[in-house]
């Protein structure tokens, strides 16, 4: 093939099909063969806004179909393997790679002119740097995991926000056996965050959302959440009162996504001792913020952004396990000329009740 097509992200609101050279690969690097990629929040935000035209899309899982000798060597991997990808392309030179926290290298920040999956234009060569592809371009630095052959490709493609929910519960939340787990949000990061907390072993999950997300909180119960909350109907504070019999919760998490009561409500809702996270950004201040009752609690407040190596591979192992059934959180899976829908659809702008929507370019 000579040619690659790609769904490219040219004004708000708008995609189009476009057609781009197949780019030579020096020994460094390779391509892979799109299978399926999820459709991510920060996706459909990008795709609201007027921008440069970009291929976006990075939570991605294909097939290298080519690769150079030294990246063969490098990565450990060959033509025709199967991988997950990350979306970050870090330096691997930076204090923040040194350290493991490549996820905070300034050069996976498009705004200050670095490079990243999903969010680097056309402009910038060979510009297959978008999973909305038949095939991407494998830069030097990217970060690849191998994917097990067996895994289904819908549940292949949750592997990024699974890792979120890892590094999140696991990892930086320290989940343990006896532990209750509050989680504010029923999208497809709360979700993934309640299965990490089951994984990791916690006594009781709590799932909160609204009548609008009530077939999210059915689905969370499916998918092992102890107790759901309708917070439209139910007093979150007496219900997790309730539940934990006043102890409340030892770790929360507030995921959904804007506004500030649910700040406010993590706190309120954390036990002594207990940590509250914060992994949705709200794009305001959030006023009558109870600084006292952080201080009687000896809580600990974090913000939590991303996944690490770590969280990926724990992320893989628990889809390869085949413990949950977690086909049953692809809502829509779209072929590459529907990108436009893909993207209308998990905005809440296309097809009805959205939850992991996903493109398949060789549908």
């Amino acid at each position: 093939m000579t040619t690659v097509l790609a769904a490219v992200a040219t004004d708000a609101r708008s995609t189009e099909l476009r057609e781009f050279n197949m780019p030579d690969i020096p020994a460094d690097s390779g391509i892979l063969k799109v299978e399926i990629v999820g459709v991510c929040g920060s996706d459909v935000s990008y795709y609201k806004k007027k921008q440069d035209p970009r291929i976006l899309g990075h939570h991605v899982v294909g097939r290298i179909e080519k690769i150079g000798a030294e990246a063969a060597r490098r990565w450990g991997l060959r033509e025709g393997d199967r991988v997950a990808m990350e979306e970050y392309i870090p330096c691997g030179q930076c204090e923040f790679c040194r350290t493991g926290k490549y996820r905070s290298c300034p050069a996976t920040d498009p705004r200050s002119g670095g490079i990243r999956y999903g969010a680097t234009p056309i402009s910038v060569q060979p510009s297959l740097y978008g999973g909305f592809s038949q095939y991407l371009y494998l830069h030097p630095n990217a970060v690849l995991h191998p994917m097990p052959d067996h895994v289904a490709a819908v549940e292949a493609a949750l592997t990024l926000p699974l890792a979120n929910g890892f590094e999140w519960m696991s990892i930086i939340g320290d989940t343990r056996p006896g532990h209750t787990v509050l989680i504010q949000g029923p999208g497809q990061q709360g979700l993934a965050c309640a299965l990490a907390a089951k994984a990791a072993g916690a006594e009781q999950v709590i799932v909160t959302g609204r009548s609008s997300s009530l077939q999210r909180l059915e689905l969370a119960r499916r998918l092992g959440a102890d107790h759901i909350v309708n917070i439209s109907d139910e007093p979150l504070l007496e219900r997790v009162s309730d539940i934990t019999g006043g102890k409340m919760a030892d770790l929360v998490i507030d995921v959904t996504s804007g506004g500030s009561e649910p700040v406010l409500s993590s706190v309120q809702c954390a036990g002594k001792d207990g940590t509250v996270l914060f992994g949705a950004y709200k794009y305001q201040a959030v006023d009558a913020f109870e600084l006292d009752e952080i201080i009687k609690k000896t809580l600990t407040i974090k913000g939590v952004r991303g996944h690490s190596f770590e969280s990926v591979r724990m992320a893989i192992d628990f889809i390869a396990a085949g413990k949950f059934p977690l086909s049953i959180m692809n809502s829509h899976n779209y072929a590459l000329k529907d990108t436009d829908m893909a993207l209308k659809t998990a905005g809440n702008e296309g097809e009805p009740s959205p939850l992991l929507v996903t493109v398949s370019p060789w549908l």
